[in-house]
């Protein structure tokens, strides 16, 4: 902790966010578009052994931007809660809910002294049939946060400018997936 109540440690974890490749999620009319920079660090790299899109359950997806060993584990405890809830109460999780329990477990590890902060942002696609296609984002400090569109790593401000001239209203996930490909 700083003198003024900062962790830095979760700072460190916003840094590892910002030098990672670009990500980018778009709610549509009709569902939620994802999309991922790869970055090649090495021509040697299989680049299919270098995954940053996840599915977690039938209606949900994560994508993440930051340290890859981090971002496995939030998907392996997306997928846990997932699959918990669907077994305790017989449907799939909502977007509200699962998004809600990733945030409380990344938030859980900026709590206590002899834990890290998970550096990596994660963006949560979601479709249900109450609220339909549903886009949240969870950063490192366990905040989460519903959005039309989200865009973090590198060059995300100049991508959440590009985003902003959208209609969300009337955006198909075809038209989102071309806008994310010029933007990414």
């Amino acid at each position: 902790y700083s003198p003024t109540g900062r962790v830095f440690q979760v700072e460190y974890a916003g840094k590892a966010v910002e030098n990672s490749g670009a990500v980018i999620g778009v709610r549509c009319r009709d569902g939620v578009v994802l999309g991922v920079e790869k970055l090649i660090h090495n021509k040697m790299l299989v680049t299919s052994s270098y995954r940053r899109i996840f599915t977690t359950s039938n209606n949900s997806g994560v994508v993440i931007g930051g340290l890859l060993p981090d971002g496995r584990q939030l998907v392996t405890r997306a997928r846990e809660e997932a699959s918990s809830y669907k077994s305790n109460f017989g449907i799939p999780i909502p977007g509200k809910v699962l998004s809600q329990r990733i945030a409380l477990f990344t938030h859980a590890y900026t709590e206590y002294w002899h834990l890290r902060p998970f550096g990596v942002s994660c963006c949560l696609a979601v479709y249900d049939e109450v609220n339909g296609p549903q886009l949240y984002c969870v950063e490192p400090s366990g905040e989460c946060l519903r959005y039309h569109a989200i865009a973090v790593g590198k060059n995300a401000q100049q991508a959440r400018v590009q985003l902003e001239k959208l209609n969300f209203e009337t955006l198909t996930c075809k038209e989102a997936a071309i806008k994310i490909a010029e933007i990414i």
